[in-house]
């Protein structure tokens, strides 16, 4: 045999299976190698997308997957994770479920917003969950543009995207019955300097096993049915008359699979044609900003919370209760002074209070710079 036996096809062996057996699980080993390959493919997306959030060094340690039922898995889950869910456009709508855990989701989308990922709410507002959201949605969009190489070119694109936190009796599929059989990928993601947390990838089984379906489909059209070159005919002597050459010891056998097998008939073949031509680069300066504004443009959708203060003052309990109709609380500022525009309550403007029509609105009058801008967004 040429191809090398694997680990995990020598512990088949050893504990009476065969190769290519059904492990019980609906996976026979050569689907959950395949399944493997997409595991990685998620991994390496999270990889990306965090490290590029955060600036720091990245790890995600994969775990073995698993095939559990919806009703097992909730069971290795913490409590109340937080819950992303597509279909894979292009792909018969098959769905994806990806579960992180709350903390995680949280620091996630602390630095969606530019954050360190240290200074975290103690309880998840909508504000924080969009910005998880979009982050889960950069990394779902980039493992679907690699998987896309591994299914024949396929064009892959995240839809019919949610996400929430899980609620009492969620299901990871609430389309499927509880007792339905899932694929689970979980892994760990450590970013440098901040506490790690688990994300769970899981896809059902049956659309697990069509695309490691399609995957040997492709790997299968893409191997040559003919890979061992056949013996080539002695030529016949152009120079019959001429003195018959000396016989020579007869060569060792050489494997035609060996790297000096594939050297020879790699230097047989014709050199392929290749389109050469000078690199034409863009002049420096026109992408000016793009770097700095790519992360601002993956949350510019995300709602927040805009308030105009009048003014503000301190007043003692006594004083609170002693208000009643008519009392009049005098503010901190003069009259005619600008008020204060706030976003999730950090400064960025001042302006002037008018009336629109019957509803009062405020005219900018000053407005701080971008950087503060962009920090209290």
């Amino acid at each position: 045999m040429d191809d090398l036996l694997s680990q995990d096809e020598i512990n088949a062996l050893l504990s009476g299976g065969a190769l290519g057996e059904d492990s019980g699980s609906g996976l026979s080993m050569e689907d959950s190698q395949l399944l493997d390959e997409v595991a990685s493919i998620f991994s390496n997306a999270e990889n990306s997308v965090f490290g590029m959030l955060s600036g720091k060094d990245v790890d995600t340690a994969l775990e073995s997957a698993e095939v559990l039922s919806q009703k097992d898995f909730l069971e290795k889950l913490p409590e109340a994770p937080f819950i992303f869910r597509a279909t894979c456009g292009g792909f018969d709508d098959i769905p994806l479920t990806l579960v992180v855990e709350q903390q995680g989701a949280l620091m996630l989308a602390d630095l969606m917003m530019g954050g360190e990922g240290r200074e975290l709410p103690e309880e998840p507002s909508d504000l924080y969950l969009n910005a998880a959201q979009e982050g889960l949605s950069q990394v779902v969009g980039a493992s679907f543009t690699s998987l896309s190489g591994l299914l024949g070119g396929r064009r892959l694109m995240p839809e019919n995207i949610s996400s929430s936190l899980a609620g009492e009796g969620w299901l990871p599929f609430p389309q499927l019955d509880a007792e339905t059989s899932i694929w689970v990928s979980p892994a760990t993601v450590r970013v440098d300097g901040l506490t790690p947390f688990k994300v769970w990838s899981s896809i059902p089984l049956d659309s697990a096993l069509a695309v490691a379906g399609l995957m040997r489909q492709i790997i299968g059209e893409q191997t040559p049915k003919d890979s061992v070159p056949a013996p080539e005919e002695p030529a016949a002597s152009a120079h019959p008359a001429g003195p018959a050459p000396s016989a020579k010891p007869p060569q060792p056998n050489i494997p035609s699979s060996g790297p000096m097998s594939s050297m020879s008939r790699a230097a047989q073949q014709p050199a392929p044609v290749v389109d050469v031509h000078p690199a034409e680069f863009l002049p420096l300066g026109q992408g000016g900003g793009a770097a700095g504004g790519s992360r601002i443009d993956m949350i510019a959708d995300i709602p927040v919370r805009v308030t105009v203060e009048l003014g503000k003052t301190r007043k003692n309990i006594s004083e609170i209760l002693a208000l009643t109709t008519g009392s009049v609380i005098e503010l901190d500022k003069m009259a005619g002074e600008p008020v204060d525009i706030l976003v999730n309550g950090k400064p960025i403007a001042r302006g002037e209070v008018v009336v629109i029509d019957e509803n009062f609105g405020v005219r900018i009058t000053d407005v701080l710079g971008a950087g503060a801008k962009v920090h209290s967004a």
